[in-house]
């Protein structure tokens, strides 16, 4: 049935952070590209990535192939990572809602670039458009930030109702 995403996650995975792809072939070589927007669908056990078709042959051909991937988001800021692995159960061509998302997420990028000094007009040349939209069902989080924790699997959240320990 695959991880739940919870709601903070999501709002981070939707706030302009880094976002990376890998992807394997069947030799077991890796690819890594670049996505260009990300969006946590409803239910919250499954996340679209898009990724442009510019830079993103292999990956499409990869997920033909064997389904499996990872997403990695990163904030700027402070290096939190976390990584969702999971399996490719669609790859289209993004839409012009998808689109939205894509912009929004450009947009927020751009500015979080601009903080560590990367003027607009460099991250504004990232292509974006057009886009393969992957659809990805979670099987598994890990906490990706570097410290003593990186690796770690990230628990699932509470689910309404559930009583913590007192």
């Amino acid at each position: 049935m695959g991880q739940a995403i919870s709601t903070e996650l999501a709002a981070f995975c939707h706030s302009g952070v880094s976002i990376l792809v890998g992807t394997r072939d069947r030799r077991l070589f890796a690819e890594c590209v670049r996505a260009v927007g990300a969006r946590v669908e409803r239910g919250r056990r499954e996340l679209s990535v898009f990724v442009p078709l510019a830079t993103g042959a292999v990956t499409a051909a990869n997920l033909a192939d064997n389904q499996r991937i990872a997403v990695c988001f990163t904030r700027i800021e402070d290096h939190r990572s976390i990584q969702f692995k999971g399996r490719a159960v669609a790859v289209a061509l993004a839409s012009e809602d998808d689109r939205a998302v894509i912009e929004r997420h450009r947009g927020e990028w751009t500015r979080n670039l601009a903080v560590i000094g990367m003027p607009p007009r460099l991250s504004l040349r990232q292509c974006s458009w057009p886009s393969h939209a992957i659809r990805v069902r979670v099987e598994s989080v890990f906490v990706q930030t570097p410290g003593p924790g990186a690796g770690a699997p990230l628990p699932p959240p509470a689910t309404a109702g559930r009583r913590g320990a007192s």
